[in-house]
């Protein structure tokens, strides 16, 4: 629940790990800007929230979170609405492609999808600020 931040300047959440939940690269760390549907979820998700710490308690039991539980509910879900084939993982290639038609750096890209890019200079800096990251979001919305 501390990740998702809504009273910010600019509503975002924070990709970090935790005791119950690893990230698979340090680029997976991040601050992703929230706008359109996915700040609209925020907040619904937080007034709701049951549970001090966890926005989706049941996928965290045992001390850890079990996300192919949660991947498998989400697909699940979204198979009445996407063509064959088609998975949650699929929105990630469609925010590249979005970012992409909005000529949006390739490296604020990876930034917001958590991808590393392989180059040697991505670890330099503090990377795009939340301002910068939230131009860039808010063009595909």
């Amino acid at each position: 629940m501390d990740d998702i931040r809504l009273d910010a300047e600019i509503p975002h959440v924070i990709v970090q790990p935790h005791a119950w939940r690893s990230l698979k690269t340090a680029a997976s760390e991040r601050k992703i800007p929230l706008v359109g549907a996915s700040l609209w979820a925020a907040q619904r998700i937080v007034p709701q929230a049951t549970n001090p710490v966890f926005a989706f308690p049941r996928y965290n039991r045992s001390g850890q979170t079990n996300g192919n539980s949660a991947s498998a509910a989400l697909n699940k879900w979204l198979k009445s609405y996407v063509p064959d084939g088609c998975s949650v993982h699929s929105f990630r290639h469609s925010i590249r492609d979005r970012l992409r038609a909005v000529n949006c750096p390739s490296d604020m890209i990876d930034q917001i999808g958590g991808w590393s890019s392989g180059k040697i200079g991505e670890g330099y800096g503090d990377g795009f600020n939340l301002h910068h990251l939230h131009k860039s979001i808010s063009k595909i919305y």
